[in-house]
């Protein structure tokens, strides 16, 4: 008996020393201040229990077992490891502040660097600035953001794309960044940006890691994954908003039209059109009915992730829809993404990872940017034409004197037919096997297919007499595109620390990439009613216009075979050094010519470990850095080394003409790549307790051996002929010379206010050095006129050539004493232009164009503002460019069409202008393109306006919820700005053309609620 209660007694002490639990609690400070520390990641290592500090820094973890390691960690902090020995409510864990912030981890390519040992031009942009920006296209999030790096949007239409320049524009041909999405070669424009944890901008030598893809710069991206040891999370994201223009034009009333235009014609000598004009009033503004206001945009977005101490994952999922400012649904935008992350440690020296992403986006457009663009004819059409008839159809504009290319813009709305659907897959699956702690293989393999089908209408329609958009039959046209790409890298890292001072990292690997794809085009004519309902070329069975081939296609296959090693080496983490080297093959060029090399080599000096330096208390780290290596740039068409059979010819077979194929390009089997030599020295500098961050860098980048398409090389071979053009040759160089400068500072000013402040500027010098042809032209202006753009050495690329002026005639003697200006077309009146003869050959002629404008900003710059103050946190980003010029091409010369008020300041007689000439419909030289056209396009923008508010996170625990905050913002606020059109910030893209105005679809302004609730 004795002995059973004895085991009795045994039992119960065992169950009570193995149930034993501990529970801990208490307040996280800074060391430095003393103050608390709110949003600490408080984690139970080896185990998915965890919580985080409130506002006030408190923390309580309950039912910890004994001997368990509790982990306090937060950015900006070092990581501090707690033993639980007994319970402990009353806790005081001390952070101290990681100085440098220099142990945070950098993307480098193939590898990564702490911020410290960094040597070459790397810019970061992390998942809290875009929370705050909330982008609806990522690419948005680094203007103003980055120095060095310009954003252009090519339309504020939804899902436009947008152009990042890298450190100015260097080639005439495609300048884009290369992206790397988690290793592998994606587009930035279809992530979601809340999958974003860094954004990455390689602006050096650094890049050359890329070799024949990286002279535009390399901008690496990492998505979010799960963290090891943490419980199960989900985040969910959402925000509703109404869009609006930002801005419209200032255009003529229907009673102010009306006199102007009598003023016109009487000028001219011709019968005024209006007699009586006191009934017009203000009538139809165009802008109004054209531009929607309260146009709806809704985001959500929801994020699963979490981990083991063996297992991480993150599984997303989001959805965007957008209509448009003009036609609303008419030109919408909807996308869709879902996305998984897993990452496995399948042994202790193998590791798999894999991130696969998918996207479907659906969009439809109308037409702008050029004649046809719909704001184009909602700027200039007449104010005192009504939208209807008194049948209640769309009112038919008058040909002749209004132009036979402007119509009425809503019914271009209601007539415009198209729709484009984009689906792609893209991702990689990783292996890392660690044979040793010092030697790592890596293998990955990365894919994309795309698949793509398009579809537009063309209803029969008349617009009125002799409107050249009206048609007599009914079209559809289908498309169907798929495009695929996949890339094989393995590569092996080497580390090995010698005699405590030298390390050693060393990474070799090769490279496979291929790209395929095909494209179908076909059009079908007599759509069945005429009717949307009805488009399919299986239905439409009218025969095709006579010599119309109604079908084509393309195949392409590009492959490219890469060898690439990095050696870096630091001595007592002060002498930093880094040398790469990298081989590609590609089948874009020519046998002689497939292989290319691009070194590079940087370095860099922590001046601020030097003994010498003592302890600064204003200094707290001081580096010098300096880098120069060539990359090279291969984004040429395909094939461009041979000739193929995509000209058109007429042959004669049996006494009948037989339409066929012809030689299509001429073959240069000598071109070769583009190679970028770029140099950059610079200085990071931490002042005053880490507080202010300064970041300096002077660089060239020399563009050399340019891929110039068309350069006429033989009269009698063909380049003219109907299909054919001439060869792509090398034979150009461009100079871009600038400096950055960056400095943010950040402080907490106590334990319920914090602030942190952005400034950077970019300032820039484009010149072309050499050519191998007098010059290239591009763009447009007006209808009939030469183009208005030039690349020409001594100047900067895609510069505007023509006329330059000097005031008005104010009146005949002075029109007597200048030099003729017959030479343009027609004699001189007083209240023209007067233009400068800058040849001086005594007469005004097209050879007197000049340099009258340049659409490359001299400086750039971002301006940013955040801070928290206890539940509230405010944020603000701003963006500037300076210098620039934008030429005003939305205006249409036809005698009747509507103007801008700037007119009311016109010439009528001697003294009143010398600035706005003289109306009139006869024919003046007026408007042909000169420095009256090209304005200042520099401005300032508040991109982004933020006021948030966060729940108390004692308040939201007690119903499942670590996290729910409120917020309102306004994308697009207000631009200041001299400029007349819609926006001073818009281009087309084009290196020669960009920076003409057509009549852009200005950006909207969205104001948004939102919502962010973390479970």
């Amino acid at each position: 008996m004795k002995s059973n209660y004895l085991l009795i007694v045994f039992l119960m002490f065992s169950t009570l020393v193995f149930s034993q639990s501990y529970d801990i609690g208490g307040t996280v400070k800074e060391k430095s201040s003393g103050l608390p520390i709110p949003g600490v990641n408080v984690q139970v290592k080896n185990s998915t229990s965890g919580t985080s500090t409130d506002f006030d820094g408190n923390f309580t973890l309950k039912g910890l077992p004994p001997g368990s390691v509790v982990v306090f960690s937060f950015i900006g902090y070092k990581t501090f490891e707690y033993s639980v020995t007994g319970t402990n409510t009353n806790m005081s864990i001390t952070l101290l502040e990681d100085s440098k912030v220099l142990d945070e981890v950098v993307v480098i390519g193939y590898g990564s660097q702490k911020k410290k040992e960094v040597t070459g031009a790397v810019s970061t942009v992390d998942s809290k600035t875009l929370e705050v920006l909330k982008p609806v296209r990522i690419e948005q999030a680094l203007q103003g953001t980055v120095s060095g790096v310009n954003v252009t949007t090519q339309s504020g239409s939804p899902g436009a794309a947008l152009d990042i320049r890298i450190r100015g524009i260097a080639t005439n041909g495609d300048a884009k960044p290369l992206t790397i999405i988690d290793g592998y070669i994606g587009e930035l424009g279809l992530l979601n940006p809340n999958d974003v944890e860094t954004i990455t901008v390689l602006k050096d030598a650094q890049a050359a890691i890329y070799g024949s893809a990286a002279a535009n710069g390399v901008i690496l991206v990492t998505t979010k994954m799960g963290k090891k040891n943490s419980k199960g999370k989900i985040v969910y994201n959402t925000y509703a908003g109404f869009q609006e223009t930002s801005r419209t034009l200032p255009i003529l009333n229907a009673t102010e039209y009306a006199l102007l235009l009598n003023e016109r014609y009487a000028n001219s000598g011709n019968v005024i059109p209006y007699t009586n004009v006191s009934g017009f009033g203000k009538g139809t503004n165009w802008q109004d009915k054209t531009l929607s206001k309260g146009v709806p945009i809704i985001s959500h977005d929801l994020t699963f992730s979490g981990g083991s101490d063996k297992i991480t994952y993150s599984v997303s999922g989001s959805h965007l829809d957008q209509e448009g400012i003009v036609g609303e649904s008419k030109s919408g935008f909807l996308r869709n993404t879902a996305r998984v992350s897993l990452g496995a440690d399948v042994t202790e020296k193998l590791k798999l990872k894999t991130n696969v992403i998918y996207t479907y986006f659906n969009r439809r457009t109308l037409p702008e940017n050029s004649n046809a663009s719909v704001l184009l004819n909602a700027v200039n059409a007449p104010s005192n034409l009504n939208p209807y008839d008194s049948s209640g159809n769309f009112t038919v504009f008058p040909g002749g004197s209004l132009g036979n290319e402007m119509i009425n813009p809503l019914a271009q709305i209601a007539n415009s037919y198209n729709d484009y659907n984009f689906k792609q897959i893209n991702g990689n699956f990783g292996l890392d096997y660690k044979f040793t702690p010092a030697f790592v293989l890596s293998s990955t393999i990365g894919f994309k297919t795309a698949n793509s089908e398009s579809k537009s209408f063309s209803p029969i329609l008349d617009y009125g007499s002799g409107k050249v958009f009206n048609t007599t039959r009914s079209s559809v046209s289908q498309n169907a595109v798929n495009d695929n790409n996949y890339s094989f890298d393995l590569f092996a890292t080497y580390t090995k620390t010698i005699a405590e001072n030298h390390k050693l990292v060393g990474v070799v690997g090769n490279t496979i990439f291929k790209e395929y794809g095909n494209g179908l085009f076909a059009t079908g004519y007599d759509v069945p009613n005429n009717s949307w309902d009805f488009a399919d070329i299986s239905l439409a069975n009218g025969a095709p216009p006579a010599g119309t081939v109604p079908v084509s296609s393309y195949v392409y296959d590009e492959r490219r075979l890469s060898y690439f090693g990095r050696l870096q080496y630091d001595y007592k983490g002060k002498y930093l050094l880094s040398a790469m080297l990298r081989r590609d093959a590609s089948t874009k060029f020519g046998p002689g010519n497939k292989v290319g090399y691009f070194p590079s080599v940087t370095a860099g000096w922590v001046i601020s470990d030097e003994g010498f330096f003592g302890e600064s208390s204003i200094i707290n780290f001081l580096k010098l850095r300096g880098s120069y290596g060539i990359v090279g740039n291969d984004a040429i068409p395909n094939n461009g080394y041979i000739s193929q059979l995509t000209g058109e010819a007429t042959y004669v077979f049996d006494g009948t003409l037989i339409n066929g194929r012809a030689s299509g390009q001429i073959p240069n089997p000598n071109l070769k790549w583009e190679e970028a030599k770029k140099f950059d020295v610079g200085v990071d500098m931490n002042l005053f307790d880490n507080k202010i961050n300064i970041v300096v860098d002077y660089f060239i980048d020399t563009r050399a051996d340019l891929l110039i398409p068309g350069i006429p090389v033989s009269g009698i071979s063909g380049g003219q002929s109907p299909g054919a053009s001439n060869p792509t040759i090398n034979a150009g160089t461009v100079r871009n010379e600038g400096i950055e400068f960056a400095v943010n500072y950040s402080n907490r000013f106590s334990d319920d206010f914090n602030m942190s402040l952005g400034y950077n500027v970019t300032m820039l010098r484009n010149n072309v050095t050499y050519m191998g042809t007098p010059f290239i032209a591009g763009g447009s202006f007006g209808i009939g006129q030469q183009a208005p753009s030039r690349m020409q050495v001594g100047h900067s690329i895609g510069y505007f050539y023509g006329l330059k002026t000097n005031g008005i005639f104010q009146n005949q003697q002075e029109v007597n004493d200048a030099p003729s200006q017959v030479e343009l077309g027609v004699a001189a009146s007083p209240g023209d232009i007067r233009y400068v003869d800058v040849n001086g050959d005594g007469k005004i002629s097209f050879d007197d164009r000049t340099d009258i404008g340049d659409p490359i900003p001299t400086a750039t710059m971002g301006f940013n503002v955040q801070f928290n103050y206890k539940a509230l946190d405010f944020s603000m980003y701003t963006f500037a460019s300076l210098g620039n010029n934008m030429v005003r091409n939305y205006e249409s010369v036809a005698p009747d069409a509507n103007r801008l008020n700037y007119v009311l300041g016109r010439w009528t007689g001697e003294g009143t202008s010398n600035s706005v000439p003289r109306v009139t419909t006869a024919a003046t030289t007026n408007n042909l393109f000169s420095d009256y056209f090209v304005e200042d396009a520099s401005y300032v923008r508040i991109q982004n306006i933020q006021l948030g508010y966060s729940l108390n996170p004692n308040t939201i625990e007690k119903v499942g919820l670590s996290k729910l905050r409120l917020y309102a913002g306004v994308n697009n606020l207000y631009t200041f700005t001299k400029y007349k059109g819609f926006d001073p910030g818009a281009s087309n893209g084009a290196p020669i053309g960009g920076g003409i105005d057509y009549g852009f679809y200005p950006i909207p302004r969205t104001y948004m609620l939102g919502l962010n609730i973390n479970f």
